[in-house]
């Protein structure tokens, strides 16, 4: 390749200091994700996907959300949250509405049942939390870690 090119057209591969780095973060962030999951579910009997959809429902204005924007917020593709849903609905944990202002759509809402088991479930995973990841890292090393996250989450959203 032309060595005057520009840096940016020249092939680069990562370091081995940066695949080590690369290494660490992803077989560090599966063991998390691993230890959070399994916690959640013996806790709660809530999976990681039904707290985040019960998460965002709790939030949301009225405790209902369109569908589209509900799969937009969880990260999901529509099919993958249609399923979800069903298995959702099916154990009282939310409805499946009418969208009051466009026919075309469906809102999902947060059941009472649904909230009382978002609750119940918040205060054990919450501790989780704490256990899992804040207590393992320092003050200093929480705000570099979440420095490091928005840098990553701009850079892909760009």
């Amino acid at each position: 390749m032309n060595e005057s090119a520009p840096q940016s057209r020249r092939r680069r591969s990562p370091t081995a200091d940066q695949l080590r780095s690369w290494r660490v973060f992803i077989e560090t962030a599966e063991q998390v994700r691993r230890t959070m999951e399994s916690r959640l579910q013996d806790e709660s009997g809530l999976s990681t996907g039904d707290y985040g959809v019960l998460l965002a429902l709790s939030e949301a204005p009225n405790r209902r959300i369109r569908s589209s924007a509900l799969a937009e917020q969880v990260g999901w593709e529509r099919s993958r949250l249609s399923h979800h849903l069903g298995r959702m609905e099916k154990r009282g944990l939310i409805g499946r509405e009418e969208c009051a202002t466009d026919s075309r759509g469906a809102d999902v809402v947060l059941t009472q049942d649904g909230a009382v088991t978002f609750r119940r479930a918040s205060a054990p995973h919450l501790r989780a939390i704490q256990e899992t990841f804040v207590d393992a890292l320092t003050p200093a090393q929480l705000s570099a870690m979440e420095d490091a996250a928005l840098a990553l989450r701009s850079h892909l959203s760009a």
